[in-house]
């Protein structure tokens, strides 16, 4: 489990997160979502130690990361899928991560399978590609066989078949009970992964909540209606709070009306409805909604609200 309380990290004047409170429970996956600038990337490394909070605490399974004995049985990190020794083999990267914590080649070699290394296990890490690099970085957070798993943008570089076995793992380790935290900028794969969503906008938490209450923000109360009837049924759902469009003779669109309040309203005025659909929204569709205001960086590189320079106000520092 992973817990943050007011965590707060300042680079100079640039606050990168601003004192979030959120936890990340066993048994489900939990989704990291915000645009480029919220603080994810920031708040991952907070919690494994690689930065040093200014305020505020996070705790893993109980204790901060650096108090764990065992800190690679604890907790499972894939961050920076490159940061390996390129001269190295992933055979060889893997003996000596698991050396630190005594692991056994036998687990070594168990990962390397689970991941579908074993054609490259003996290849230097420097001539892999984008994919294998990230299948190497999720094996050496798996080595320790860790009751919590943190994966910064997972499926990065993979190919399909990489996608949908990564969002397979993912869901049977938090069968297992397990806690999996995972940022992504795929929406329509974290739909289909995720069980709880957080999503950071300008180191805010601006939503914490499960997956379908998140869509349920995108859903709206727009009904497509069909009937040979329109126009009664218009004017009998025709008021201050309802709005009806037509885009031909039997077809409405109808906003402030739920779909039983409808079929309930034509049931009972007698009148034949040959579909009635509520909008179904999207993760996507959710979290464009939710982050409309918190957008930092729009295309092209210019800051929300600022005139463009070629300087980063935080160069040296990444604030994602």
């Amino acid at each position: 489990m992973i817990e943050a309380q007011g965590l707060t990290k300042r680079y100079g004047a640039k606050t990168a997160v601003d004192g979030i409170t959120f936890s990340v429970k066993p048994g489900m996956v939990t989704g990291f979502l915000g645009p480029n600038g919220a603080g994810k990337s920031t708040t991952m490394r907070m919690i494994v130690g690689l930065d040093r909070p200014t305020a505020g605490s996070v705790t893993v399974n109980g204790k901060p990361y650096a108090e764990h004995r065992s800190p690679l049985r604890e907790v499972g990190v894939l961050l920076d899928a490159k940061a390996v020794h390129t001269g190295r083999s992933a055979l060889g990267h893997l003996l000596a991560i698991g050396a630190t914590h005594n692991i056994k080649r036998s687990r070594v070699d168990e990962v390397i399978a689970l991941t579908g290394l074993d054609s490259v296990a003996r290849k230097r890490v420097g001539g892999f590609s984008l994919g294998m690099g990230q299948r190497l970085g999720i094996a050496t957070a798996l080595l320790g066989d860790p009751a919590t798993l943190i994966l910064d943008e997972p499926v990065n570089g993979l190919d399909p078949e990489g996608v949908i076995w990564v969002r397979q793992l993912a869901r049977h380790l938090a069968s297992e009970g397990r806690t999996v935290f995972l940022s992504s900028h795929l929406m329509s794969e974290m739909a289909q992964t995720a069980d709880h969503i957080i999503v950071l906008g300008k180191g805010k938490v601006i939503a914490d909540s499960p997956v379908a209450d998140i869509i349920a923000l995108a859903t709206g109360t727009s009904v497509r209606v069909r009937t040979p009837d329109a126009s009664r049924l218009t004017e009998l759902m025709r008021t201050d709070a309802v709005t009806v469009t037509s885009a031909e003779p039997s077809l409405l669109e109808v906003n402030g009306l739920t779909a039983p309040q409808i079929g309930e309203l034509a049931a009972r005025s007698g009148i034949v409805l040959h579909e009635l659909t509520p909008a179904v929204g999207s993760l996507e569709d959710a979290y464009l909604s939710l982050t409309q205001d918190v957008v930092e960086y729009h295309a092209g590189g210019t800051p929300a609200g600022a005139s463009a320079s070629p300087t980063p106000s935080t160069p040296t520092e990444d604030v994602r």
